[in-house]
């Protein structure tokens, strides 16, 4: 591990936490909220549809059980450029800095813990190890920071919530900015060519396995702006040598289970983030410009206020239960539905990335199938293989148009697959 540049939050005033609220109001608003939880299971009870399947017995409005929160997108972007923000019917309307989410307003305590108001969540401040992904498990059960014993290792659907996509990804540290609030988190870039290389652990472990069988986690890169799967011990070690990350701790809510329902006009909605999908796939592989333009004109269940979901709403449907080569599916639960098990969905989120001479030109995407590079095998050989590098569940950035062929053996030292035509699955509802 080499050695790490920290960039330390600065301290900030203690907040007290606001007591519940003893009042009429809000003993009636939470009465009103198990009533609304419980008609659904009456209704069921006396005939209505199911959950998964059918049409859905009307009934109140869902509360969400948790919010998607905001990925602090600012502006608008081309193929290749900062635009102003485009009218609606105009190429490249409906992108992420036009339809923001919840914004985070991340709270600093004196006792070394950040609490999010969207999600509910409390994380540490500073971030620990390196550690191996059992060491941090371990180290989670045994902190005490802020005076509770009840921290753990992030889910990456929990530790993705703070990504922040004002960051930006250049050739250096130095021209680079970190894809986290660093005003309030303690991050750190490494030294030297891969300063990059300072991903975090997830609690998540991928169900299959990736580059020569490995025993994979997923974690995210606060550097670079995405998710990826990383192998659990040293390449070729055979299990005997520990992978070390970094970590950051998180208490809280339980954050990013889905409940679906399935409502019968090829439209699922997901109860647990309040969120409605299109139910399918139409199969038709788009760039992204296509791509906006696609769910801004869909007309589906009567509605007319689709739209490109952004990258933390894509995220919030990968089922990391699922890959192609253990359940012979995309990493997405039913009823929602994928053309081919080898899925992967556009976002409406810009990256930047690269050069400045290019800085705009990718979008972020989602591998509900395999993530695939072109590996030399073995290494150092001539020969390249498709394989999957970093499980289905990353989330990747790729050119936004072009040609594909183009990238004959991918892109990066693990020959990332580049793929420029993707599915669209579109959303709508608040959030």
């Amino acid at each position: 591990m080499r050695p790490l540049r920290h960039l330390r939050a600065p301290a900030r005033r203690d907040d007290r936490r606001r007591r519940a609220d003893p009042s009429p109001r809000h003993r009636s608003h939470t009465a009103a909220r198990w009533l609304a939880g419980l008609l659904p299971l009456l209704l069921a009870a006396c005939g209505g549809a199911s959950e998964a399947t059918g049409a859905a017995t009307p009934t109140p409005a869902d509360t969400p059980a948790w919010r998607v929160p905001g990925t602090a997108q600012e502006g608008c972007f081309s193929n290749d450029a900062r635009i102003d923000c485009p009218a609606a019917g105009a190429p490249f309307f409906g992108q992420d800095g036009q339809r923001p989410g919840p914004r985070q307003s991340f709270e600093a305590r004196s006792d070394g813990t950040v609490s999010d108001p969207v999600t509910g969540l409390t994380w540490t401040r500073a971030l620990a190890g390196p550690l191996s992904w059992s060491e941090a498990q371990a180290a989670a059960a045994a902190l005490r920071t802020g005076g509770h014993a009840d921290w753990r290792v992030p889910t990456i659907k929990e530790l993705y919530t703070l990504i922040d996509f004002r960051g930006w990804f250049a050739p250096t540290a130095l021209q680079s900015r970190p894809f986290i609030d660093t005003a309030t988190f303690e991050f750190a870039y490494g030294e030297g060519s891969r300063f990059f290389d300072v991903q975090l652990w997830s609690s998540t472990a991928y169900v299959a396995t990736t580059m020569n069988n490995d025993a994979t986690i997923f974690g995210v890169n606060f550097a670079d702006g995405r998710i990826k799967g990383y192998p659990r011990y040293q390449p070729g070690s055979g299990g005997a040598v520990a992978q070390l990350m970094r970590v950051r701790f998180v208490r809280g809510p339980a954050y990013g289970t889905n409940h679906y329902r399935d409502n019968g006009d090829g439209t699922v909605t997901d109860r647990g983030s309040g969120l409605i999908w299109q139910q399918r796939d139409d199969g038709q592989p788009r760039n992204w410009r296509d791509a906006l333009a696609y769910c801004t004109a869909l007309r589906l269940a009567g509605q007319a206020d689709w739209r490109l979901p952004d990258a933390k709403e894509l995220h919030s449907i990968v089922d990391y239960t699922r890959a192609p080569a253990v359940t012979l599916s995309a990493a997405l639960a039913p009823p929602l539905q994928a053309s081919t098990p080898e899925s992967y969905y556009w976002t409406s989120t810009t990256v930047l990335d690269g050069p400045a001479d290019v800085m705009y030109a990718r979008a972020a995407y989602f591998a509900f199938g395999r993530a695939l590079g072109w590996m030399q095998m073995p290494p150092g050989s001539s020969t390249r293989n498709l394989i999957d590098v970093h499980g289905a569940g990353s989330q990747r950035a790729d050119p936004k148009d072009g040609d594909p062929s183009k990238y004959p053996q991918g892109f990066g030292p693990q020959g990332d697959e580049v793929r420029i035509l993707n599915f669209v699955r579109c959303v709508r509802g608040r959030r």
